[in-house]
């Protein structure tokens, strides 16, 4: 009796090279345009083999358009020029799953997509290519979006009291025309606020003009200002709009307000309170149609009490007054800002790290952050850079990190006091603010829910 053959696996590899050779190949495949998922190969050069019907419907392209061309003329994606999934996978022979990535689609739409990769043999089982099959997940990213929660709003994340005291108030703020004085500490998100009272106000589709007043010399940051006209010195051989004129039915955001000389707080008071200025050398006034934002890390009430920054512009400039809290002071805000910075760094480097040890969050929790927000986003970019797994360890964290964190357990050491851990801490706040939900606040610190109840347990909060 004969032996019963195994079913064959549909052969996906590529014929010998030749666009028409290739064409006929991507038409012989009835089940691939089938599915919802689109699927394309490549050969070793990573030229397009076959393009299903899906994948023309996602990007755009034709099949016709799309075979014999390398795959990142199609595509786009912001991983093709130095991270390519399908060429890793190619090259190194190792399968890729859902790996976030963003591709430019014909039509020139950003669209965010997941890709998976596996190698091509032929019957011999020579290398020959690469297959992926990606899925559009932008009505996936939309829901989201709409689901979202409410404290975040303008890339803005937290829960804690104090930032969402600002975050309740600032549709409210943003709608009015009223100046705004954004205080801080450096790293905060200070610009991010400023983008926000912009894009929810009536000003949104005018310009966004920022303006770092403490990166430009007192004579520059005049003239870049409020601009000059034809001859007005030396080098102004016709007339240029400063940045005042630049934001003409929009926003300015005067960033580092505490660091402008005297003189020019002089001309800028004019702009506050009248909405007028002149350009260097001219002798027209002009009207500025703009909404001021201003924001500063310094003490202001210190420096008028000094007599280096005058008492007129500050209380002009702080009609609304918006201060921001350090990221020491918000901790519990931690796990969710980690959570959207891996997010951040996995579609920028085309990785899927999903997990952090429990070693390495509790030294991203128990840091102090003199950077604040910045100081974190640095960090895990420089974790994910890093780290080639799934999980990011202790050992992927900046040094500086680690020695801090060692420094301040010989400190405690040392002193004889006991031991008062920030995680115990920001675990003991989340839950309260939880009242006692321990699914809700492990969601929140981004721990799973027996993670949680072994710290608790270690704390003495069980």
């Amino acid at each position: 009796m004969a032996q019963r053959r195994p079913p064959r696996t549909p052969n996906l590899a590529p014929p010998a090279p030749g666009p028409a050779h290739w064409l006929e190949f991507a038409k012989g495949h009835p089940i691939l345009d089938s599915i919802a998922d689109g699927v394309f190969t490549v050969d070793r050069d990573g030229r397009i083999t076959s393009f299903n019907r899906a994948a023309e419907e996602i990007t755009g392209y034709s099949r016709e358009e799309a075979i014999g061309r390398p795959c990142s003329e199609v595509f786009k994606a912001n991983i093709c020029k130095h991270n390519c999934a399908l060429a890793r996978t190619v090259s190194s022979g190792e399968r890729l799953i859902n790996v976030p990535v963003e591709i430019t689609t014909r039509q020139g739409d950003r669209l965010p997509i997941s890709v998976s990769t596996a190698v091509l043999h032929d019957r011999e089982g020579h290398r020959v290519g690469g297959v992926e099959t990606f899925r559009d997940l932008s009505d996936l990213e939309e829901l989201r979006k709409q689901i979202h929660d409410r404290t975040e709003v303008s890339d803005i994340v937290g829960k804690s009291p104090k930032l969402r005291e600002v975050l309740e108030i600032l549709p409210e703020v943003a709608v009015t025309d009223a100046t705004v004085l954004i205080r801080g500490p450096s790293g905060t998100g200070k610009g991010l606020i400023a983008a926000a009272l912009h894009n929810l106000s009536g000003r949104k589709d005018g310009p966004l003009v920022k303006v770092n007043c403490a990166a430009l010399p007192e004579t520059l940051l005049e003239s870049e200002l409020f601009g000059y006209v034809r001859g007005a010195f030396t080098d102004a051989r016709k007339d240029k709009p400063g940045r005042i004129a630049l934001a003409e039915g929009g926003t300015l955001f005067l960033d580092e307000i505490g660091d402008i000389s005297p003189a020019v707080q002089v001309k800028l008071l004019r702009v506050v309170q009248d909405r007028e200025y002149e350009p260097l050398g001219g002798t027209h006034t002009e009207h500025a149609d703009v909404r001021v934002v201003a924001a500063t890390n310094r003490d202001l009430e210190q420096m008028m009490r000094e007599g280096t920054f005058r008492e007129d512009l500050f209380y002009r400039l702080n009609i609304v007054d918006l201060e921001l809290p350090a990221l020491a002071e918000r901790k519990d805000d931690i796990p969710r800002l980690i959570d959207r910075f891996l997010r951040q760094f996995n579609a920028k480097m085309g990785k899927n790290v999903s997990t952090i040890s429990d070693e390495a969050m509790g030294l991203l929790l128990a840091h102090d952050y003199p950077g604040n927000v910045r100081e974190l986003e640095n960090a895990m970019e420089h974790a994910l850079v890093l780290c080639r797994e799934q999980t990011i360890e202790a050992r992927h964290l900046p040094a500086t990190l680690r020695q801090s964190a060692q420094q301040r357990d010989e400190g405690r050491r040392t002193s004889g006091l006991p031991l008062q851990s920030a995680e115990a801490q920001t675990i003991k706040a989340t839950l309260e603010r939880c009242h006692g939900n321990r699914s809700e606040a492990a969601r929140q610190l981004g721990l799973h829910r027996t993670t949680l109840w072994r710290k608790m347990r270690r704390y003495g909060l069980a």
